[in-house]
């Protein structure tokens, strides 16, 4: 009697997904996504499927003016809240942000403004085209410029601070938001989405075909994109 084969390995879903992440950089629902989408990703390494991640402009208020509106209000207006109803709103965002992506500090106070993120966007779009790194380490700058610090989003100089933050050249940051360069290529990639029925964000599209919405947990990511990768 000859001893039993051992099993064979079980197959891997070896596999790079392309993932278009959707989002706003003062939209606390996309720190919850983002760090989500990123702990599974983590996870599913040893399985042999990755990603390659590119951030999508899309701005929650577009016509707001450049001195930005109060959180309360803002909230009040938009969806009818109450000051207590936005107070224990941004509560549990917080919870979710710090477990979602831990060390990340998120300061949603009654003080707390939001901000027109169209030169955000055409910033992030220039980091872009440095290279998918370079994207990813300015939206971190930017998600703590506003949501940790505080700082004003239409203020070129937060801008270029951020940018300096995220390794990126400080001096070709400031000319970027002073030339308006990359506006036309913000504006086109905003109707894109929306006319492929992009609505809320943050919205994660994978290969173009699948959708995760929402500031969803490591879990969800992880098994979503576990069968995407399985699909084909």
């Amino acid at each position: 009697m000859t001893d039993a084969a051992p099993p064979a390995p079980a197959p891997t879903l070896a596999r790079t997904l392309h993932i278009d992440f959707v989002s706003d950089v003062v939209c606390p629902w996309c720190v919850v996504g983002l760090g989500g989408l990123e702990a599974a990703l983590s996870r599913l390494k040893a399985e042999g499927i990755g990603a390659e991640v590119t951030f999508r402009p899309f701005e929650l208020n577009p016509q707001m003016a450049p001195e930005g509106e109060n959180i309360v209000e803002h909230i009040g207006r938009k969806y009818g809240s109450t000051p207590q109803q936005s107070a224990a709103n941004r509560a549990m965002i917080t919870e979710r942000a710090a477990e979602a992506w831990p060390g990340f500090q998120m300061r949603m106070g009654e003080d707390s403004r939001i901000w027109n993120t169209f030169d955000a966007h055409r910033l992030l779009h220039w980091a872009g085209t440095v290279g998918a790194e370079a994207q990813r380490a300015l939206k971190e700058a930017l998600f703590l410029a506003h949501f940790t610090e505080g700082r004003r989003l239409t203020d070129p100089g937060v801008l270029a601070d951020a940018a300096a933050a995220a390794g990126l050249d400080r001096g070709k940051a400031v000319e970027v938001l002073a030339d308006d360069l990359y506006a036309a290529e913000v504006r086109a990639e905003e109707a894109l989405w929306l006319s492929r029925g992009i609505t809320g964000v943050p919205a994660v599209v994978v290969e173009g075909k699948w959708l995760i919405s929402g500031g969803q947990p490591a879990g969800v990511f992880e098994e979503a994109l576990r069968g995407m990768a399985g699909e084909g």
